[in-house]
């Protein structure tokens, strides 16, 4: 589509490098950095079609691989929320600032295991990340850290991810932020059932145009 243009990342980092993509909207009105969960990467369908609705709504995309290939061998760092968080501030910080994202607001986008790293790297980078949303996420990992958030937070989880659920409840009581928790009608934790996931996205989406869209009218 001529309105969508395309924009390859390859971010060097410990002898090899993040691949990615950024997908901006004419006139995007944000970026939203994506944290995928164990075992997935920037292929993921379930992120692709969130990503895709996002830039249907004028919101501009980032999907990367956190984790290079020779380090995706070492099956624990798929769980490693420190190092993953490392990769999301690397990645953020390379992009502040560098045209054509030099002058749109920033935030995250976590999944799964993604959503903890997402949470933690929004505390390190308070004056850069402004809104984060979480889906089917487990904050839980990164609970320590869950008071100092700033950013306003969106917990989405599926209605029948009953464990998960109450995870993220917990989290949902220590956040201090503007935050939001929106459960999911019928959905299970891979949102696979009909209509669940474009609900999520729908939810995220919003989130984003509140808290994003706003503040770049404002700078």
């Amino acid at each position: 589509m001529d309105d969508i243009k395309k924009f390859p990342l390859q971010l060097p980092v410990n002898g090899g490098f993040l691949s990615g993509e950024i997908v901006l909207p004419n006139d995007a009105k944000a970026l939203i950095i994506f944290s995928h969960g164990s075992g997935s990467s920037r292929f993921s369908q379930r992120n692709n079609f969130v990503s895709q609705l996002l830039n249907d709504r004028g919101i501009g995309t980032l999907l990367f691989d956190l984790l290079t290939e020779e380090e995706d061998k070492l099956y624990s760092n798929r769980f490693n929320i420190d190092l993953l968080s490392d990769r999301l501030i690397a990645v953020t910080k390379y992009l502040k600032g560098r045209h054509p994202v030099s002058d749109i607001p920033f935030g995250y986008f976590g999944a799964s295991t993604g959503a903890a790293s997402a949470l933690q790297a929004a505390v390190a980078l308070p004056n850069l990340i402004n809104a984060v949303v979480s889906r089917g996420g487990r904050p839980d990992l990164a609970m320590e850290i869950i008071p100092m958030v700033t950013a306003p937070t969106l917990l989405i989880v599926g209605e029948k991810d009953a464990d998960v659920l109450q995870l993220n409840r917990n989290v949902f009581n220590n956040l201090k932020c503007v935050k939001k928790l929106e459960i999911v009608k019928g959905a299970t934790h891979l949102f696979t059932e009909k209509g669940t996931l474009g609900t999520a996205a729908e939810l995220a989406a919003d989130w984003f145009e509140k808290y994003l869209v706003r503040k770049k009218s404002l700078v």
